[in-house]
């Protein structure tokens, strides 16, 4: 049995393809929407989501964003296969209009299948997330971490949807009018690879008509404003003066939040920092850090970090971090107070330091405990958000 098709019938490869597609598509457009909904229940709890809740959330992301990949794959292969093969004729090529609109329709659907699941995968990897692909994971070769493709991606996959849905009634529309009205072999040939029409040549047009109309979609989103990335201006802390200056940094964070790290960083923060590197006393010098909370960015749980029961950005905008450097057999130690929201929890932060031409170079890591700040205090299991936050600094730093 050849699995080709002829110029009046599906064989059987593209009738397989075809089913699975559709099998594919009506489990992903509800499997979409109720994520979505339950999304933002998560939100409308705040601080408190039910254990069950985000679980099932994440469950459903995943298994979303899983079969989207999916579709994604079957849907090159369709595409490779559609354009490798013989395309059957039109059963009424004396309907012109109608001729055109199923065609144009019909190759509409096969880029929705492709643009569809490709914005959801950049905008997933180009997120820092807690929902992963199984089996892939979070990244993507080629799309950065960042905010913005995040925010452009996941704007024009939300179009994308709305396209594929309207072409989807189409041509299910279209399918009907064929069985109940016209009462011919368009489902049989789809079905049991019926033959059925007259040999004929295709016309580009309708294709040319479904890559404009198409075109039309990120046109209006860029002119309507949709693809911007709308982002609130935190309060930008005044510049420390220091003994030592600080060149170039990062501090950050890392979460667990349903077994998956969420790494995120202070884009605002400023160090007084004393060190005397040829003193041989115990203590070499001192440290005083202030970090502005709104500054945070992580990933696609950032908004939920700011709010009351976790960070309460809005009631307290910075967190401070005082301690004195100590040197140790290896290396160094800043041991002292971290004071974040009301509260001052002792912290000791070990760190490597390399001394070269009057620049310092600082890496650390330490970890603390959530709880002792009252951040998501109402999730108290640590499955679902861990108890154990990991904090890394590293920087550059000379003297004037």
């Amino acid at each position: 049995m050849s699995l080709h098709n002829t110029a009046l019938s599906y064989g059987p490869l593209a009738r397989a393809l075809h089913w699975l597609t559709a099998a594919l598509i009506l489990a992903l457009i509800p499997l979409g929407f109720v994520a979505e909904s339950l999304a933002e229940a998560v939100k409308a709890a705040g601080a408190a989501p039910e254990a069950q809740l985000l679980a099932r959330t994440v469950t459903l992301f995943s298994l979303h964003k899983t079969l989207g990949v999916a579709l994604f794959a079957v849907a090159l292969v369709r595409l490779v296969w559609m354009l490798l093969q013989t395309r059957p004729a039109p059963l009424h090529p004396q309907r012109r209009l109608e001729t055109f609109a199923a065609e144009a329709v019909h190759i509409a659907l096969y880029i929705s299948l492709v643009a569809v699941p490709l914005t959801g995968w950049v905008h997933h990897a180009a997120s820092t997330g807690f929902a992963p692909i199984w089996g892939i994971g979070q990244s993507l070769p080629f799309v950065p971490k960042s905010e913005a493709v995040s925010h452009a991606a996941s704007t024009l996959h939300g179009l994308f949807v709305w396209v594929l849905i309207g072409t989807l009634l189409a041509h299910i529309g279209g399918a009907l009018k064929h069985a109940l009205i016209d009462r011919d072999a368009t489902l049989a040939r789809m079905t049991r690879g019926t033959p059925a029409g007259v040999p004929l040549r295709h016309s580009r047009l309708p294709g040319v008509a479904a890559i404009l109309g198409w075109a039309l979609v990120p046109l209006f989103a860029t002119a309507t404003g949709l693809l911007s990335l709308q982002t609130t201006t935190a309060p930008v802390l005044e510049q420390a003066q220091s003994d030592w200056q600080v060149q170039t940094g990062t501090l950050g964070i890392t979460i667990t939040q349903m077994g998956q790290p969420v790494t995120g960083q202070f884009t605002d923060w400023t160090a007084q920092i004393s060190f005397d590197p040829d003193s041989t006393q115990p203590v070499r010098g001192a440290v005083d850090v202030t970090v502005s909370i709104p500054s945070l960015s992580l990933g696609s749980v950032t908004a939920q970090a700011m709010g009351p029961d976790f960070f309460d950005a809005t009631t307290f905008p910075t967190a401070r971090f005082q301690a004195e450097i100590h040197a140790q057999s290896e290396g160094f130690v800043a041991i002292g107070t971290l004071s974040l929201k009301d509260h001052a929890i002792p912290l000791s932060l070990p760190f490597s330091l390399t001394l070269e031409n009057g620049t310092a170079t600082v890496a650390g890591t330490t970890t603390t405990d959530r709880r002792d700040f009252a951040i998501g205090a109402g999730v108290a299991e640590p499955g679902t958000l861990a108890f154990d936050v990991a904090i890394s600094v590293q920087l550059t730093a000379t003297r004037p």
